[in-house]
């Protein structure tokens, strides 16, 4: 159980932190940036879920992924390292529960002719928020992933939870692109922390247009295509 007896702690105040292996990093580091990204992102569903405007059904998708974003930031502020043995850590079966979801919510969406502008209801409008927070994590992650290596998505971590298959696959190709060598040495990042990250910002997207309806969509109208009138 965790017991928070002090909120200030004064540890930070020239600009480090500490990493959940205790390593002190600067707060500039990308590690620290993406976890940071990951509690803004939980935040803005929370704001989502405060409006009161979902359904049981979506308000309870967030729900969970409210939980399982506190992993995440855990995963990513805890380098890598199969030497320490077992630890919590983002697995390949939580990436597949995201894309069901957008599987079954996105049935039945009417399907997109145009771009859809954020905005809508407020509960809409901040799943729309949401996504793009989202994709600044990831692509913070991606950054940290460059600096520090990826973790090898077969090694002895990963084997523990990630079933074999495409999702292992993916990861492997993830692996060689990020130019991370095979049995990266303990800093790298988890490379399915990042794919869910990637998934969760899709169906962000999706629910926002389930919060939304169709009446409620904004869908983006260009007087520059080839044609158009030009402005009054």
């Amino acid at each position: 159980m965790v017991q928070l007896t002090r909120i200030y702690t004064k540890t930070g105040d020239v600009g480090q932190t500490r990493l959940v292996n205790n390593e002190l990093v600067d707060k500039a580091d990308d590690r620290v940036g993406a976890y940071g990204a990951v509690d803004e992102l939980n935040a803005v569903i929370g704001l989502a879920l405060a409006d009161g405007g979902l359904t049981q059904p979506v308000a309870e998708v967030l729900a969970l992924i409210q939980q399982e974003l506190f992993d995440l930031g855990a995963d990513l502020a805890n380098p890598v390292d199969p030497a320490a043995g077992p630890t919590l850590r983002v697995e390949a079966a939580q990436v597949e529960r995201l894309e069901r979801f957008c599987d079954e919510f996105g049935a039945a969406l009417a399907p997109l002719r145009s771009f859809i502008l954020p905005g809508g209801s407020p509960a809409g409008a901040a799943l729309h928020l949401a996504r793009t927070v989202c994709r600044r994590a990831e692509r913070i992650g991606w950054r940290a992933a460059r600096e520090h290596g990826l973790s090898e998505p077969g090694g002895a971590e990963a084997s523990q939870t990630a079933p074999a298959g495409e999702t292992i696959k993916e990861d492997s190709l993830v692996a060689a692109a990020s130019g991370a060598a095979p049995g990266t040495p303990a800093g790298g990042i988890n490379p399915v922390a990042l794919t869910y990250l990637n998934r969760l910002s899709d169906l962000l997207f999706i629910l926002s247009r389930v919060a939304n309806g169709p009446g409620r969509e904004v869908l983006w109208v260009s007087d520059r295509r080839p044609g158009a009138a030009p402005p009054a």
